[in-house]
């Protein structure tokens, strides 16, 4: 699946509207979603004195450690990669992702394939070498990629 920068927009804008959603937070509240976001987990009793305090940003972040849509799209979508990479050579789902297609290509800029999408992944975990199809026959580093993307911190 490719995703562009204004889908991703799109996803974080919903999961936004979503926390807004949890505190009856409307948009003419005019209030900014940093401050949403600290409202959503601000709800807490002290351990020490049993009164309500606000959360730490450490406190906020173990709050939401599960890990948003896009970084759940980009773990799967490496995940799946290297399901395929491992395939048999004659397998449709290898052919097509290791394939050139024949002919003439339109006129313009080319559409991003797949394989951009997972190269621009790994990447963002650190692998820059350009033959992810070898990294991916081993399993373990592999899915320490996998796990890399889906731990990512991205703004």
């Amino acid at each position: 699946m490719n995703i562009r920068q204004s889908e991703e927009k799109r996803i974080e804008s919903f999961e936004m509207w979503i926390r807004r959603r949890m505190k009856r937070v409307t948009w003419t509240d005019r209030i900014r979603n940093e401050a949403v976001l600290e409202r959503v987990g601000e709800e807490r009793r002290d351990e020490v004195t049993g009164g309500w305090r606000k959360l730490h940003n450490t406190e906020l972040h173990a709050l939401y450690s599960s890990p948003d849509i896009i970084r759940n799209l980009k773990s799967r979508r490496l995940r799946w990669a290297g399901h395929v990479a491992r395939m048999d050579e004659s397998r449709n789902a290898y052919r097509v992702l290791v394939g050139r297609p024949e002919g003439k290509r339109p006129l313009g800029r080319p559409r991003r394939r797949w394989e951009d999408n997972i190269k621009m992944d790994l990447r963002e975990v650190g692998y820059d070498d350009r033959d992810w199809l070898n990294l991916a026959q081993d399993r373990d580093r592999w899915r320490a990629y996998v796990r890399a993307a889906m731990n990512l911190r991205v703004p």
